[in-house]
Formats: structure tokens, sequence, C-alpha cells
């Protein structure tokens, strides 16, 4: 079956169909990791989104159910260079995603880095060029759109109910493999919703705000939960989390014009001048600042990566320390927060 992606601008990609049938509606962006393919598509973060692999082959190493980072897939549509199967195509197709082989990625790649992340369309079987276009040009644009609550956990649950700490992550959008870093780290972890009650949250020992997709600046009424936590309980904010304490705490974020989607992204760490290579997923960033306490800060354009307010028991990273897909070296992170928080609990 042929089909083809059209973005906003008028660019056409054809290639052919390989997953399920219809049309998905996205912004289209691209990630260079090389593997974690079946945890890229099933990361809340990639939310309305269409998903273009820079990696040359893209199912090489079939699927497994422990490798899913949600209970569904999120991202909209997947573009690839080379699909292979039938195991990766299968399960797209039993999943509903629409998905695409045979497309030139390296142009694709080439065009959003230049024109930046668009909307566009996915379509897989027969349909108008001219009509998928009308109809992409409808779409909101992603800047503005909140998405938390589209993502979030409906219900708290108990994640792991033995721990040297009681760790509160507040969902808006969290990957699995974050809460089983936590459980590993040695945390009792509770899941609640994006828009928890802030005096609930102050009784655990630890807050985790999580990653999860869309803009951060319509989350206002997160935002001032965060605000309210401030001072009172510890807090660790990854991605989207990193973003909204940053908000709270007066610093500035802006929409990245492609975005930092990948497992090879350095960060520099000013304490020590390390350079971490980091896994990343994120279309909005916190903008440059040279505040004392800035800890991170990205060495492909200065944007903040960290954040520490010791006098706050805060602190932030964009990046995702649990490295799924991805190098460890911040895998070391949420264990050492977690020792800290339990450490403070029991002095």
């Amino acid at each position: 079956m042929t089909g083809f992606l059209a973005l906003e601008d008028g660019t056409v990609f054809r290639g052919e169909a390989v997953g399920a049938e219809g049309f998905a509606f996205g912004e289209a962006v691209f990630t260079t990791a090389m593997t974690g393919y079946q945890e890229v598509v099933t990361d809340p973060s990639y939310a309305e989104q269409i998903v273009c692999f820079t990696a040359a082959m893209i199912g090489n190493y079939g699927v497994e159910p422990d490798r899913c980072e949600s209970r569904r897939p999120h991202a909209r549509a997947v573009v690839m260079r080379e699909a292979r199967g039938p195991a990766w195509t299968d399960w797209l197709h039993e999943h509903g995603i629409v998905a695409l082989s045979g497309i030139d990625t390296r142009s694709l790649v080439v065009h959003l880095r230049e024109g930046g992340a668009m909307r566009g369309i996915a379509v897989a079987g027969e349909a108008s060029v001219e009509e998928a276009l009308r109809a992409v040009r409808e779409q909101p644009p992603m800047a503005g759109r909140a998405l938390a609550a589209q993502v979030s956990t409906r219900e708290p649950y108990v994640y792991s109910d033995a721990g040297t700490a009681r760790i509160a992550v507040v969902d808006y959008g969290c990957k699995r493999s974050i809460l089983d870093r936590l459980a590993w780290a040695g945390a009792a972890v509770t899941v609640f919703r994006h828009d928890a009650d802030p005096e609930e949250l102050a009784s655990y020992d630890g807050v985790l705000l999580s990653n999860g997709p869309g803009d951060p600046e319509p989350l206002v009424s997160e935002v001032e939960a965060v605000r309210a936590l401030l001072g009172k309980v510890p807090i660790l904010g990854i991605c989207l989390g990193h973003q909204l304490l940053a908000l709270a705490a007066g610093h500035e974020t802006f929409k990245l014009p492609f975005g930092h989607r990948g497992a090879n992204h350095p960060v520099l760490e000013k304490a020590t001048n390390r350079v971490l290579v980091t896994s990343q997923n994120h279309g909005f960033a916190v903008a440059r600042s040279d505040a004392a306490e800035v800890t991170h800060v990205s060495l492909y354009d200065g944007t903040v990566e960290g954040l520490d307010f010791p006098e706050l028991g805060a602190r932030s990273v964009q990046f995702h320390p649990e490295a799924r897909p991805g190098p460890h070296d911040a895998w070391p992170l949420l264990s050492r927060w977690v020792e800290g928080v339990a450490l403070a609990e029991a002095a």
C-alpha cells in the first residue's frame, strides 16, 4: 500500500504504508536515537507528534512488552527509511499506528532542521494531497498546547509499596522506566494526576515532577502547584517537570526550532566541567541564563539543562537520567536523589 507524509509548507514525501491504514495528524519531528524505537513510540512525550527516525533501519530486533514506556503508543505516526519486520510492522498495525517506510528520511530531517518542526499528516492509502494539505493547515500548532491532561493517569496508584523514601510522582506523561529506576533505587512510589493537590504531595518525603508532552507555559495551575511545593518538600523535575520548576522559579521557556530528541545530546555539568552524553526528548526549553542556580547547559545551543535551588530543596534536569534508550552517564542521578531524600527524612 502506498502512502505519503505532507507538511504544512506543501512538501510531500512518498513511501510505502507498513502500519495501520488511514491518516494521522501531528507535529513532524525527528529523533537521532539509533535504538529504542518501541520506547520512543510509547513515550507519552511524543503525544500528538509524527516521529521520523534518522536511523536507517528500524524494527530489526523485534518488539517486547517490557520495552513499552506506557500502556499504549502515543506517537501519532512513524516515518522510516527502512522498516524491518514482521514483528515491528505487525505491532504498529495492531496498535493502529500509521507507519511509512521507504521515505527519504535524510532529506526530511534536513528539511525539518532548516524549516523547523511543522504540522504534518501521514497518510496510508489513496488520498488527495491537496485535501490533506488543506486539512493539516487547519490543525493547531504545538506552541500553546497543554497536553499533560490527556496523557496523565486518571487516578492515583501505588507503583511500589516499600522503600526507604516515600516518593510522590506527578504524572504529566511519565515514562515507566522513571518509575522503575525510582523503585530500583529503593523508593516507595505513588503516582498522582497532573493536577494533584500540593498539600497531599507535600506529605510525602519527596516529589518527582515527570516528563510529558506539549508547551509548559499553558500549564498555569501546574506551575502554581509546583510553586506551592517549593521549600516544603524535596523536588526533582525531569524534562517537562524541569520546565515547570523553571517557570515556578521565574525562568522563561520557549519553543525550540526542531527540538532535542535522541540519545546522544552533550550536556555540560558546570560544577565538574564534565560532559554528559544524554537522552533527550523535548520541543520546548528553558532559555539561556547566567543565574547561579543553573547547573547544566546544552552544548548544542546553551539552553538550561539543569537547575538547583538548595535553599528550597528543589532541582531539575532537562535530560532523561533513566536513559531508556540512551547512554548511562546520568544514570546515578535518580538513585542519588532518592538516597538524599531518605537520609534527610531519617535525620
